[in-house]
């Protein structure tokens, strides 16, 4: 009944840390922790539905999965949500929505989420162009340690020369 230890559990599966690798086990135990409310559980749990790993692939499921991930705090979720509506995978495709949830998970410090969000400014996918404001999110990732958003800084700020 301790909804963290059945994500532990859903993760030693998942990896096959100690115990025979079994993804099917996983999402089983991703899904009882993401019921009592361990967003990590959630999040993996949308991964295994995005990927077809331990269920059949499912976009519409994976986005429903994510969507709880992110509402319990987990910022990969969010990114992985804005992914989604970038691609239109299991939603309708919508930049202006792709740019909320790639905020929301920027906020949160998830690298990723700030790097495609400073492109979607670059090119004024979803937002207004705006390239001082790309520049600032290409920075912020790169601060994460995210070597892309130094990449992308470091090439739009050449341009701008």
């Amino acid at each position: 009944g301790n909804s963290i230890g059945c994500f532990g559990l859903g993760s030693l599966y998942d990896e096959g840390d100690g115990v025979k690798q079994d993804y099917f086990v996983a999402a089983d135990w991703y899904k009882k922790a993401c019921d009592g409310g361990v967003a990590e559980g959630c999040y993996s749990l949308g991964y295994g539905y995005y990927n077809g790993r331990g269920v059949k692939q499912d976009y519409f499921a994976a986005a429903d999965w994510y969507k709880k991930a992110c509402d319990g705090r987990d910022a990969k979720g969010c990114g992985m949500l804005g992914i989604m509506y970038y691609e239109g995978k299991g939603v309708k495709q919508d930049y202006v929505a792709a740019a909320v949830w790639h905020k929301k998970a920027c906020d949160s410090r998830e690298a990723g989420s700030c790097i495609i969000l400073g492109l979607m400014y670059k090119y004024g996918q979803g937002v207004r162009q705006n390239t001082q404001k790309a520049l600032e999110l290409y920075g912020q990732g790169c601060d994460m340690r995210e070597q892309r958003g130094c990449d992308a800084y470091a090439e739009l700020k050449k341009k701008g020369r």
